[in-house]
């Protein structure tokens, strides 16, 4: 049998300190309920939905500002940034 490669998780110390000052706790927050709305107040997502917050926003602010500009533009607070 393989045995599995443990990964480590990254303390929430340096998780902040790694993330863009423009993405807050709070920025985090909203796009995260706003997944949960869009899923219609389905319960039971919250880590899933704060995950992908943090993608989202992580890879808006890493994408040129242009870019980013057009990708935001048609996009409604309750729908997945993608």
């Amino acid at each position: 049998m393989a045995k599995a490669k443990l990964q480590r998780i990254p303390s929430t110390d340096e998780r902040q300190a790694n993330r863009s000052p423009l993405i807050t706790e709070d920025a985090i927050a909203q796009r995260a309920y706003a997944l949960y709305l869009a899923r219609g107040r389905e319960g039971g997502h919250d880590v899933e939905d704060w995950l992908q917050a943090e993608r989202e926003l992580l890879e808006t602010t890493n994408t040129p500002s242009s870019e980013k500009t057009l990708r935001l533009a048609g996009k409604r607070l309750s729908e997945p940034l993608s």
